[in-house]
């Protein structure tokens, strides 16, 4: 892969997903629970805000030159979500592909909007720090898998969900 390839197809995932919010939202069904266990549209937004911003924040500290290592103690994880709010993903010691108890609950009280907002401006961190880095610094890094880690399979797994609710929604108003 290279980073042309990346951005294009972080840029179709991206729409595709932008599209279903959009048809949700219009909808109004943004803060109906049960899209995936007890969690809303909103809850699983702000799931994928934190991966978004996880990678942002690995992305920059690539671009000024600082290392990443991912927490290998428990405490270590504990203090990585303390200090940035969100959980250290790619710890071996993190849940994979499950939205996070603490990252939604810290957005319970926060707007919709807002959390949108707040997505959009990280989702275009990224674009911005992925074109800044060097074809080597993504093969160094690993920064191909990794940003499909933290966007657009995030994207995929929350389309889904929405997806399957949706169908479940429609076959029960039947």
């Amino acid at each position: 892969m290279n980073k042309t390839i990346l951005l294009e197809r972080l840029q179709n995932e991206r729409d595709s997903f932008e599209l279903l919010l959009n048809r949700i939202g219009f909808a109004r069904q943004l803060t109906m629970k049960g899209v995936s266990g007890s969690m809303t549209v909103k809850d699983l937004l702000a799931d994928v805000l934190s991966h978004e911003q996880f990678i942002a924040d690995r992305l920059s500290e690539i671009l000024h030159g600082q290392m990443y290592s991912p927490s290998a103690s428990f405490t270590a994880l504990e203090n990585f979500q303390r200090e940035y709010g969100y959980p250290d993903y790619e710890s071996p010691l993190a849940e994979k592909d499950k939205p996070h108890p603490p990252v939604t609950e810290f957005y319970k009280n926060i707007g919709f909007d807002e959390i949108v907002s707040e997505e959009l401006v990280v989702y275009a961190n990224i674009l911005e720090a992925v074109q800044k880095l060097t074809h080597h610094q993504c093969l160094d890094h690993d920064l191909y898998h990794r940003v499909a880690e933290h966007t657009y399979r995030p994207y995929r797994r929350t389309s889904s969900a929405i997806h399957r609710w949706l169908k479940k929604i429609a076959s029960e108003s039947k």
